[in-house]
């Protein structure tokens, strides 16, 4: 009897080391992530603007108030700073459980803050990178900005993998790079992805047409990124976002934003901004009006942006 007690016992001890062991070791490893996530965010993905009034973001965030945020897609190669394609205003509403993304031509003709010169807007990321890109938006919408997210849409392809694929609601049966899109519901993969947000000559909404796929792509990324249960899968897209994101949050404003601001996804809008073609100097521009201004500036603050 008791060598069956101490065989017992000895059995009892070893599953509970074995119980240990594996807490210990899942532990260790989501500190690991978790301090990987924290590394990245706070010295390789973290570039501050001046133009950002971070003590003013800070007590926003602290008391849960809405916040804008500008998510900028650049196309950047090796030896070449390249253009931010990408021009989206995004403002978290947690009080009313909402998001919205305004989308900005491109071509807009307006200032380049800094460059005191009149071009297209998304010109300003060519000549100032993210500084003059935000100041440039702030000027051109009436708006503060609190937060920049800047993306090399290179690395939109990895992201869409990442996350395991995303779905989007096509409205324009077209091929782009050897894919067929067809209307209404489309699983994408990264390289599919990346073709759907490029195409731009066979849409007849040009512009327009564009940015309304970059933001169901971006969405989608948001979606699933957000239904992530794998930290392994965590742990690459972090090393992903390191190589390819850049913003002026820091790690404790991303734990902030998880925490009292993932309800806004509950209720997501999103407006095009729109404008009449001019050529100047055999230049084209998009001239946008300033009702269309003022629309737009009253649709942000109405969000408490």
């Amino acid at each position: 009897m008791k060598k069956k007690k101490r065989s017992k016992l000895k059995w009892l001890w070893i599953s509970l080391l074995i119980v240990f062991v594996l807490v210990a070791t899942i532990g260790i490893y989501v500190f690991t992530v978790y301090s990987s996530i924290k590394s990245t965010v706070n010295e390789t993905s973290h570039e501050p603007v001046e133009a950002i009034d971070t003590e003013v973001t800070k007590k926003k965030l602290e008391n849960r108030e809405s916040l804008n945020v500008l998510l900028l897609g650049v196309d950047e190669r090796e030896g070449d700073r390249g253009r931010s394609d990408t021009m989206i205003v995004m403002t978290l509403d947690p009080t009313h459980s909402r998001m919205q993304l305004v989308s900005i031509p491109r071509d807009s003709r307006t200032e380049i803050i800094g460059k005191g010169v009149e071009d297209k807007i998304n010109h300003a990321y060519a000549f100032g990178g993210s500084e003059m890109s935000v100041a440039t938006v702030e000027n051109f919408l009436d708006v503060d900005l609190d937060y920049y997210v800047r993306v090399n849409m290179e690395g939109l392809e990895q992201l869409v993998d990442a996350v395991g694929g995303i779905t989007v609601n096509n409205t324009l049966e077209f091929s782009q790079d050897g894919y067929t899109f067809t209307k209404g519901t489309n699983t994408l993969d990264g390289k599919q992805a990346l073709s759907y947000v490029r195409m731009r000559k066979k849409d007849p909404e040009g512009d327009v047409g564009r940015n309304e796929r970059q933001r169901q792509v971006i969405q989608g990324v948001l979606e699933s990124g957000a239904s992530l249960t794998s930290v392994t899968k965590i742990h690459k897209l972090i090393d992903i976002l390191g190589k390819n994101m850049v913003t002026n949050m820091q790690f404790a404003d991303m734990q902030n934003l998880m925490t009292n601001y993932r309800n806004v996804s509950a209720n997501t809008t999103s407006y095009q901004m729109t404008g009449k073609g001019k050529f100047i100097n055999d230049i084209w521009y998009l001239m946008v009006p300033d009702d269309e201004l003022t629309k737009t500036k009253d649709m942000i603050t109405e969000y408490g942006g």
